[in-house]
């Protein structure tokens, strides 16, 4: 996949070194649509690097490397100059996370709040919040137990962002080995019952996040049926 990757970048550049021309290139044989497929693909990530790559640069360089010209940059200072590049973008990610990670502190903040006064919600004291769906009489797990759950997670706002309803099998796991709202939660469900679970960013995935979809100190919802304690 590096190598590929590497060829693509080469593809672009040799594309840039020949923009004079506008003539359509013939795709007349599988090589020939296969680049073209990876020029789209390569132009898709360069573009959500937006301003970040400077196409006459990356062109010199390129053809200057090609035919085994001297780098304009040592050696030494090409080492400097990727090691301050990358801590700049590091440091940009972790502002943006930090700014998404307030955001969302203070709108999960004030979504449970809200929640709490509703009829129906019940509150611990670990700060978790629960509302029963479905009543049952069944047996309850213990945080040693392994469990048997259908379920699906959304961010306050709605997203859905996981689903064993969506993938069509329930999901079995260790009760003690998943977030801690999780863990908690389930323990007061019987078998057969089904619980709405609001979770704070706390006893969530915290400062971190999860994936693409659950952003640092998010609030979490879950719909939770617990099906099974599995026998060990």
């Amino acid at each position: 996949m590096k190598k590929i990757w590497i060829l693509a970048l080469a593809a672009t550049a040799l594309v840039a070194c020949n923009q004079q021309s506008a003539k359509e290139v013939p795709l007349d044989s599988e090589n020939a649509k296969f680049s073209y497929l990876l020029g789209q693909d390569v132009a898709a990530s360069l573009r959500q690097m937006g301003d970040e790559i400077d196409v006459d640069a990356f062109t010199e360089s390129f053809r200057t490397s090609l035919k085994g010209g001297e780098s304009r940059i040592s050696a030494a200072d090409a080492e400097k100059v990727k090691k301050a590049f990358f801590e700049k973008k590091q440091q940009e990610q972790q502002a943006k996370m930090n700014a998404s990670g307030e955001a969302n502190k203070a709108s999960g903040t004030a979504f449970l709040a809200a929640n709490k006064q509703k009829d129906g919600i019940s509150t611990t004291p670990s700060g978790l919040q629960y509302e029963v769906l479905r009543a049952a009489e069944g047996a309850k797990p213990v945080a040693t137990d392994t469990v048997k759950v259908h379920y699906k997670g959304t961010l306050i706002d709605g997203t859905e962002f996981d689903s064993s309803y969506a993938r069509g099998e329930p999901a079995t796991f260790p009760l003690n080995r998943v977030i801690p709202g999780w863990t908690e939660g389930v323990q007061l469900m019987s078998v057969g019952s089904k619980y709405r679970l609001f979770v704070p960013s706390g006893l969530g995935y915290g400062e971190r996040g999860a994936g693409p979809k659950i952003g640092p100190n998010a609030a979490l919802i879950f719909e939770v049926e617990l099906l099974e304690i599995v026998k060990k």
